[in-house]
């Protein structure tokens, strides 16, 4: 019916699971927190509803009862490179990326929809964003970037790939429509930003160049202190290495 791949096998059981597994071994500085309200929440968001009629607030609920503070200078951002981020941030201990917080982990690499007319999943297919803008997913992140963007503070890390077709800073895109509108200008004291290129890759875009420049000027126009940074070693010595 749809072009996208259906809801992930054993959705309930991994979306409980991870929560239990963040709670207690990868961050139990968040407290307790109820994995099966959490899960309801979730779930309720898009279940029995026409699966191209989800919004973000429909996770309201959900946000709520996973939000959780993210320590000042910790938070990364990115565009293009979700791999990359998660080895770099290494589950909160160098950084804490969307994929590392409670919310967003309970979502990461996860696909689902719910059908109008059932108030079960739907595993044969889900909606592309192509298909319809509205759908599960799409609404999940969008809400998961607006928290994200909200909870940060100090220093702000940006992680962008500088061979990325398009060039590093798409627009539209996650960070550009929903994260930096959403940053709290009084909180933050400075925004760094890495443009990586991969190995061997092409180095379509730099820092003071093409979609980076439009970037720098962007937050710098907003009241951000901004600096860029090519290639910077520690990332760099992480891709070599992989």
């Amino acid at each position: 019916k749809w072009k996208g791949e259906g809801t992930t096998q054993n959705l309930e059981s991994i979306v409980i699971g991870r929560c239990y597994d963040y709670i207690r071994i990868m961050n139990p500085a968040v407290g307790e927190k109820n994995c099966s309200q959490i899960w309801e929440a979730f779930k309720n968001a898009f279940i029995n509803k026409d699966p191209c009629n989800i919004l973000p607030k429909d996770y309201e609920l959900f946000i709520n009862f996973t939000l959780h503070k993210i320590p000042p200078n910790k938070s990364l951002f990115w565009e293009n490179n979700q791999l990359l981020v998660n080895s770099f941030a290494d589950k909160g201990r160098r950084f804490m990326s969307l994929g590392d917080t409670l919310f967003g982990f309970l979502g990461d690499f996860l696909n689902w929809c719910g059908q109008a007319d059932s108030p079960g999943l739907d595993y044969e297919s889900c909606p592309t964003t192509m298909e319809c803008e509205n759908n599960a997913v799409e609404s999940f992140w969008r809400i998961a970037s607006i928290t994200y963007a909200q909870q940060s503070s100090g220093v702000i890390h940006v992680l962008l790939n500088g061979s990325a077709e398009g060039g590093a800073y798409p627009q539209p895109g996650f960070f550009a429509d929903f994260e930096i509108p959403n940053l709290q200008n009084g909180k933050i004291s400075q925004i760094i930003i890495w443009v990586v290129d991969d190995i061997e890759g092409p180095n379509i875009d730099s820092c003071g160049t093409h979609s980076v420049k439009t970037l720098e000027t962007r937050l710098k126009t907003l009241g951000y202190d901004v600096t860029c940074t090519d290639n910077i070693k520690s990332v760099m010595f992480l891709l070599c290495l992989d």
